[in-house]
């Protein structure tokens, strides 16, 4: 058992979902949450049992301090939107950059068993090659997707250099439950849950024949709390999917049945810096992982749409 977890962005989508996932299976394991809110919402831990720090990665000593004593640090926080970074690239940079260099500085100052870290999908960018392998090519198209190459790089170069243990995780179109959409930068479900639940027209950009490797967050919260209990450390960065490939087109028809009226569609212009298709192998994954179960799109889709539709009847 772990006695001390440090989870950063913990207040987040990801994060929060953590937090719950550990205090329901590991309920002695004490976690400490980091995060700033600046897209955390405290809400989402109200019901959790952590030590909630509102605090930035930018600041150093507060993380060396929140890491003294620590077992394993999951690190999520970030900046974590390819407009918003292509939009206003250096708070992106600093976050995802500067950010992940303390989390690692402070590990290594206070001898943290364990890092794991979330990297992105995005960093293969421009690569055509599907499914795609943590062994092809990476060529990022935006800033936000540079800033998790090096988010990745620099988790397993201090595995190399200082004997860390480390794992890396390239995180896949990652959606469920606490997903935020009352903002510009909402990935693609939660918008689209949201539009419909308020009968306004749903806006794809571009054709809808953009693909994606949707993974719902019980999968990812299963993978990281298992990588830190075994402490899985891999030399490589891992792919966290399991070899999806759905369309936009087909994601409304995933959503569509859970309406009771046709669902209104706008097409926009496709995005700078979108990645045209995006699915994994998930052979590394599975290896490293051999128990891991993936939960279809249906039921994931079907559980966020339940969550959604509860939260507005608590906002009235």
């Amino acid at each position: 058992m772990l006695e001390h977890v440090l989870v950063t962005g913990g207040a987040g989508f990801i994060g929060s979902n953590l937090v719950d996932h550990i205090n329901k299976f590991s309920p002695n394991t004490r976690v400490t949450v980091f995060d700033d809110l600046s897209s955390g919402l405290e809400e989402n831990l109200v019901d959790s049992r952590c030590v909630f720090r509102k605090e930035s990665i930018l600041d150093y000593e507060a993380l060396v301090e929140a890491s003294v004593q620590v077992d394993a640090i999951v690190h999520l926080a970030a900046i974590g939107s390819v407009p918003r970074s292509i939009a206003n690239p250096r708070p992106t940079h600093d976050a995802n950059t500067t950010g992940t260099l303390n989390v690692l500085e402070a590990a290594r100052e206070n001898k943290v068993n364990y890092v794991v870290v979330a990297s992105s999908s995005s960093v293969y960018g421009a690569n055509p090659s599907l499914p795609k392998t943590e062994w092809d090519w990476t060529r990022p198209l935006s800033p936000y997707a540079a800033s998790k190459l090096f988010t990745e790089a620099s988790t397993l170069a201090y595995g190399f250099s200082y004997g860390m243990k480390t794992l890396a995780l390239r995180f896949f179109n990652v959606y469920g439950p606490r997903q935020r959409a009352d903002h510009d930068y909402a990935a693609v479900i939660p918008r689209f849950i949201d539009a419909a639940m308020a009968g306004r027209p749903i806006q794809i950009n571009g054709d809808g024949l953009q693909s994606r490797d949707f993974t719902f967050v019980d999968s990812v919260c299963e993978t990281l709390w298992e990588a830190c209990l075994r402490q899985v450390s891999h030399p490589h960065p891992v792919n966290l999917a399991f070899g999806t490939n759905t369309t936009l087109l087909e994601l409304l028809g995933v959503i569509s049945p859970h309406f009771n009226q046709p669902l209104k569609v706008n097409h926009e212009p496709p995005r700078v810096g979108d990645v045209r298709a995006s699915q994994a192998d998930p052979t590394l994954l599975s290896q490293l992982f051999p128990d891991l179960e993936p939960i279809k799109i249906e039921k994931g889709v079907s559980r966020t749409i339940e969550w959604f539709a509860a939260s507005r009847v608590q906002q009235g």
